[in-house]
């Protein structure tokens, strides 16, 4: 769970985040405590508050004074439009420079991407049907 090379406490936010985007922490419920993810990570409480700290200056997390941190209102919005934008950035601009340079339009990137897609969810469907 935890990955060589990457800060444990960007791991730690990430994680919260995953959890937010994939549905199973909601906005407005309460987020796991820093004592918490210490324990079940195995690391040191002032690194997995560095990580919810980090969580909290983006808006993403707030604290309920006495109660806990919770999930913001309109938190799965803000990450999503976040990780999209950090998708376009890391995969979709080098994709269309390296599209350039072998001369392919927009539209054969277009007919490539949903050839691929469509082997991949063939691929997909005999995976789980052995023939």
């Amino acid at each position: 769970m935890i990955e060589e090379g990457k800060a444990l406490f960007l791991q730690i936010a990430e994680q919260i985040e995953d959890s937010i985007l994939d549905g199973s922490l909601e906005e407005e419920s309460k987020a796991p405590s820093t004592n918490e993810l210490a324990a079940f990570f195995r690391i040191n409480p002032a690194t997995a508050a560095k990580g919810v700290a980090m969580l909290t200056d983006k808006g993403v997390l707030y604290k309920r004074r006495g109660i806990g941190m919770f999930v913001a209102a309109g938190a799965r919005e803000l990450l999503l439009r976040e990780r999209h934008s950090a998708f376009a950035e890391h995969y979709i601009d080098p994709l269309l420079a390296e599209a350039r340079t072998l001369g392919l339009s927009t539209d054969d990137l277009a007919a490539l991407l949903r050839e691929r897609a469509a082997a991949a969810a063939s691929e997909s469907t005999t995976e789980g049907n052995p023939a």
